[in-house]
């Protein structure tokens, strides 16, 4: 039996997508799901900035999951390339062929498709789903000549292996890319893509969210968590708490029967010293 969360969903209007997604455990806002309905209806990538923790990889998660659909992931990061966006070949297997061609046995085409390593774009080029997501994440740790690539991929969905000549897409994917802007992207692969900031939740919303991924955590926890995020994401800190770090946070209350020390537990919340420090000597978290 296929679980609910795992069947396609119908996505035909905001509404019926912002349903889609809460049936997943997204709570989004109007103003995200409206970025995303326009990114399917008009076959464009969707570009997603915002701060670390504020739930831009979980976009591409839950779409895959509504749509029914494959979900490949390129994690960039600083010096990937071709070899590992695109493709390799499989160098023993070939050595392994050649010492065989030597020992009399039949040569093989070394640069045929039995030795081509397929790494995330050629897969989702080459995806034999009815529908692929091709997650993009943290585009912003590439270097610029890995950006320049990207840009002529999205813009024909196609790449040349000079071994074995022009592969295209058999059906486009559906592209999320995500950037903590550590770096300003390039204006021109900005114009590829729609555009969406996403923002911390409100305290409000955000307590939704924890109640959607801890199914049958009290209010008072939820709220009690929330409330202390965001007092927190009130100052200036090196690194402030995303969602995933409040949904754990209440987590460790519940391990601690609810009316565990909020400051006890900061390092749930907080992961750099002088931010604990910061919060403590402040009394940022009093009678929270």
């Amino acid at each position: 039996m296929t679980d609910r969360a795992d069947r396609p969903a119908s996505t035909h209007s905001i509404e019926a997508l912002t349903e889609a997604f809460r049936s997943r455990d997204y709570i989004a806002d109007r103003s995200l799901m409206t970025a995303v309905f326009l990114a399917l209806e008009l076959g464009r990538p969707l570009l997603l900035e915002g701060e670390a923790g504020v739930g831009k990889t979980e976009v591409a998660r839950a779409l895959a999951r509504a749509r029914g659909a494959r979900l490949i992931r390129l994690q960039c990061h600083e010096g990937i390339d071709l070899h590992h966006a695109v493709y390799d070949w499989d160098y023993q297997r070939q050595l392994l062929a050649i010492r065989a061609a030597e020992a009399g046995a039949e040569s093989r085409e070394l640069f045929g498709r039995e030795f081509l390593l397929r790494r995330p774009l050629l897969e989702a080029l080459e995806s034999e789903a009815d529908e692929t997501v091709l997650l993009i994440d943290e585009v912003d740790r590439a270097d610029d000549e890995f950006e320049a690539f990207l840009l002529e991929f999205l813009s024909d969905f196609a790449i040349t292996i000079p071994e074995l000549g022009t592969v295209s897409a058999r059906r486009r994917p559906l592209v999320i890319l995500t950037s903590n802007r550590t770096r300003e992207l390039h204006d021109a692969l900005k114009r590829r893509c729609l555009y969406h900031w996403i923002d911390y939740p409100s305290p409000q919303r955000e307590s939704e969210i924890v109640r959607a991924r801890l199914p049958g955590v009290p209010d008072s926890v939820a709220e009690r968590v929330c409330d202390a995020v965001a007092r927190l994401r009130a100052e200036e800190l090196y690194k402030l708490p995303g969602v995933g770090e409040t949904i754990t946070w209440a987590r460790a209350l519940l391990a601690l029967d609810r009316d565990g020390d909020l400051e006890a537990t900061l390092g749930v919340a907080l992961k750099v010293r002088e931010d604990i420090d910061r919060v403590r000597d402040l009394g940022v978290l009093r009678g929270a």
